[in-house]
């Protein structure tokens, strides 16, 4: 079993544009000090970039100095970040996706944050609570191992049973 360098981590952040460089830092070295790869690093803090510029710009638009608590952790090769703000909620499944193959004259930007999200991250959860606050949790896996999480259903459909036991008593 792999034990983490870092229990949960959190801090608190004030959600300005000029805080993203210590975000970046933050979330980057928890996950290098937990075996993650240059290209994992990469996806997890691109992802923190569009999450919190996303809160930035949208929970907190007409908020001078909201606050965004972002909290790390790596358990089993997989890291969690969970970024709580207080800021307006939203339902990301009521922004369509982007389309990609428009013309970049046309294409719009809405929704292109949370799309390379979903496509960095493993897993990507929001929640808008009764208490006022908005979750987001982005789980990202050590490539080796979600290299093997996807593998494996295809594995199984190649695996042979043992043969019976042969042996007589």
């Amino acid at each position: 079993m792999q034990t983490c360098k870092y229990p949960m981590q959190s801090v608190q952040f004030i959600a300005k544009f000029e805080y993203l460089e210590e975000i970046r830092e933050f979330v980057g070295e928890i996950a290098h000090a937990n075996g993650f790869g240059s290209r994992d690093v990469y996806d997890i803090l691109l992802a923190a970039d569009e999450a919190v510029s996303n809160i930035i710009e949208h929970a907190y638009q007409s908020v001078k100095n909201g606050v965004l608590e972002i909290s790390c952790s790596v358990k089993d090769g997989a890291m969690t970040i969970i970024m709580v703000d207080y800021g307006e909620s939203f339902d990301p499944s009521a922004i369509p996706p982007p389309d990609l193959k428009a013309d970049l004259s046309e294409r719009r930007i809405v929704g292109l944050g949370i799309f390379l999200m979903r496509k960095l991250m493993d897993e990507v959860h929001y929640e808008s609570r009764r208490d006022k606050s908005n979750v987001l949790t982005m789980i990202k896996r050590r490539g080796e191992l979600h290299e093997l999480r996807h593998a494996l259903p295809r594995l199984r459909g190649l695996a042979r049973p043992y043969p019976p036991d042969r042996r007589t008593t």
